[in-house]
Parts: C-alpha cells; structure tokens; sequence
C-alpha cells in the first residue's frame, strides 16, 4: 500500500468560463469544487491506476469539511487530523475557448504545536502498514516544517520507500534525511535552494551530490521540456510526448504517482519513468489534475523516450525493489 501525506491541502473552486475578460463581470458556465493538494493529487491518480493507497492531510473549518466530502465522493481513502483553521482555498477560472487557467490562491492555514504532533503520531502508527510512503506539497508555516524531516527519517527506519516532492524552507533538510526518490520541477529547486540549475553541468553535478546525500533515484522536470533521471549515480534525458497543453497543475502529481506504481508493483526503471513521464503529458492536456485513466497513459507511453547520458549504463537491473 502507498501512503501519500499533504500537509498544505487546498481546496478550489473553479469557474468554467468561455473567455475571462478582466476589468469586466463574468457569469460562469459551471463551477464547481475540487479537492486540491500534491498528495491528495497523487491518491487520486494511484486510484485510476488500481493502487491501494490511503490519504494522510490536515482539515479545518467548513472548507474542511467540503474537502472531506469531496475525497469520500471519489472514494479517496483518507485519514484527517483535523485543525482549527480553516483549510487554505483557491479559485481557478478555466477558460474553455483558450484552453487557459488562471488561479488565485489564498493564504496558507496556520497550524498549532499539538496539530503538527498528532499527525507525526499518526506517521508512526500508519507508516508501519504501507510499503511505500509520498510526501508530497508544500509547508504551511514555519512550525510545519518539521513533519517531512521527521517521516523520512521514520520511513527510513522502517526500511520503507520514500518519495519526495516538496519544496521551501525544510527542502534541504528533507533532502538530509536521504529519501530514497526525489522528484522536483527545476524552479522550485533553484528558488528553495538558491542554487543556479541553468546548465547541464550544473544539474549533473547537482544530481551527483544527491546520490552522496543517500537519495537513489531523483528526477528533475521542467514542464513539456525534457527532463533529468537518474539511477543511483547513472543519469538519463527523458524525452517527453508531445502534447496540445490545457493545464500543466498536477504534471509533476501524475509523474510521482507513475513512480510510485512502478515501486509498488516492482517494475523495471525504464518502464515505470516512461510510465510516469506519459502520465504527466496527459495530465497537462487536460483540466482535472491526476484523473488520467490507464488506457490513456498507455497511448502515450510509447512516445517517451529514455537516452543514458553521463556515466555508462550497468549491465544488471539495480532498480529498488520492496521487500
């Protein structure tokens, strides 16, 4: 089982428009709520591809209480520690003659000292019964910021795969505690890291410096551009499908859950990054993040392509499996 975590869920509510004219009134076609979050996005998506998953977030509030209906109506299996603020919002006007989205997200739910700890006893009773555990999203507040440090290095103790996919200010420390997958988009590295990944070289060396960290696969994405992987310390272009984008929110979501259902279901490296890469290309033509059936992803995942590039290619399979 995969247990995603999301401490900063969202939830949005869009407006379906056929062009948003700014300065002036707008009356919406439909509109509706959708339950928001990279982990909740990556359960979601665990879910269309028939891996049995379970959902750890914080709630609040009325919104809280929205989100909650929302994930039991997708059947999104879920465990809540509940807040006393309200859930952090967003609203999405989805521009359907443009195929564009604009978004406007609100300020981030502050929480409290005895929130952060009942979802880190929550970490320790649940992580023993999953095989694999995501940490996924941003970090609310500055108090939030030592849950993923601390349930990388649980996960780590209980030899359990760990993939992460946060950014901010606990970043560096996330990547201290040595998860064994990271995935990251190239300008949320550069801005919590304050690193330049403009060059090649740059990203090889930085790639390099993960593996010393302990971290045996990471994958840095740049949208439709190509991206970065690597294999312990051998590392490789993934050529994504070309594709008519709508809404690129929840890409890198449906990457990381491609990822996960190759651990999981202890497939090869090449076949589950060709998996994850055609998972975020038909994210990205569509406006509901991480809802891409199977089928979909299977006419794409012939048009990735993986090129070894750097340190030569092992002739044995060392790709982490779960025990």
């Amino acid at each position: 089982m995969v247990l995603t975590v999301t401490i900063n869920p969202l939830l949005e509510k869009r407006f379906v428009v056929d062009q948003l004219k700014t300065g002036q009134i707008n009356k919406s076609s439909k509109e509706y709520y959708y339950a928001g979050g990279k982990g909740i996005n990556v359960s979601r998506q665990l879910n269309n591809l028939g891996i049995k998953n379970q959902a750890l977030l914080f709630a609040g509030g009325s919104n809280g209480k929205i989100l909650r209906r929302l994930l039991s109506e997708e059947n999104i299996d879920f465990s809540i520690v509940n807040t006393k603020e309200d859930t952090r919002t967003a609203s999405l006007v989805v521009e359907t003659s443009g195929k564009k989205v604009t978004s406007f997200f609100g300020q981030n739910s502050l929480l409290q000292k005895n929130e952060v700890d009942e979802l880190k006893d929550r970490l320790t009773k649940m992580i023993p019964n999953c095989s694999v555990v995501v940490f996924a999203g941003s970090s609310p507040c500055q108090i939030a910021d030592e849950i993923f440090p601390f349930g990388i290095a649980l996960a780590n103790e209980m030899d359990k795969v760990v993939i992460l996919d946060t950014y901010g200010n606990h970043l560096q420390q996330c990547l201290n505690n040595s998860p064994m997958v990271l995935h990251n988009n190239i300008n949320e590295l550069e801005d919590s890291l304050n690193i330049d990944l403009s060059g090649m070289d740059s990203k090889i060396n930085f790639i390099d410096s993960l593996y010393k960290k302990g971290i045996k696969l990471s994958f840095i994405t740049n949208g439709k551009e190509k991206s970065l992987a690597s294999k312990f310390n051998f590392i490789y272009e993934i050529e994504n499908p070309i594709i008519d984008t709508f809404d690129s929110t929840g890409s890198g979501d449906a990457f990381v859950s491609g990822i996960a259902f190759g651990l999981e279901k202890s497939l090869v490296f090449d076949e589950f990054v060709k998996i994850a890469a055609a998972l975020g290309a038909v994210n990205a033509s569509r406006v509901d993040a991480c809802n891409v059936s199977f089928e979909e992803m299977e006419k794409l995942v012939g048009q990735v392509k993986l090129n070894s590039i750097g340190k030569k290619m092992k002739l044995i399979d060392d790709t982490p499996t779960i025990d």
